[in-house]
């Protein structure tokens, strides 16, 4: 398999530290966003297969996040990372687009396993183009 090249997009810096170390052991490629046009600058500049998408983020939440990116048309999935209080807005991603969504704290195996299945269904949408 292809090396998986991810997008983490959270306000939280420690997380994104600790998620990046984790992922770049087992062989995923990761970049960073603190912010909402921070993680899609990126998302212009750099072939990404998966956002890993917080849902709370100051100044631009995750679901306007999601709502940028479906609308730019990028050839991206997105994944939404939520705390339990935050289910009825990752429900609400998932209506909007996302592949799917993860509780923190995040086990790594599913994540990874959510990582190699969304990276398979953007490889499905684009042989369907």
């Amino acid at each position: 398999m292809t090396q998986i090249k991810v997008l983490l997009i959270d306000d939280e810096t420690d997380f994104l530290a600790l998620m990046s170390e984790r992922l770049g052991l087992r062989g995923v490629e990761v970049s960073t966003a603190v912010s909402g046009p921070d993680g899609l600058r990126i998302l212009r500049e750099k072939d990404i297969d998966v956002v890993l998408l917080d849902m709370r983020i100051p100044g631009m939440d995750g679901l306007a996040i999601l709502k940028e990116i479906g609308e730019s048309l990028l050839p991206v999935e997105v994944l939404i990372l939520t705390g339990h209080a935050d289910m009825e807005a990752a429900i609400r991603g998932v209506e909007l687009g996302a592949s799917d969504y993860l509780v923190k704290p995040v086990v790594m195996n599913e994540l990874i396993f959510k990582l190699e299945e969304a990276c398979q269904g953007k490889k499905v949408k684009a042989g369907s183009t």
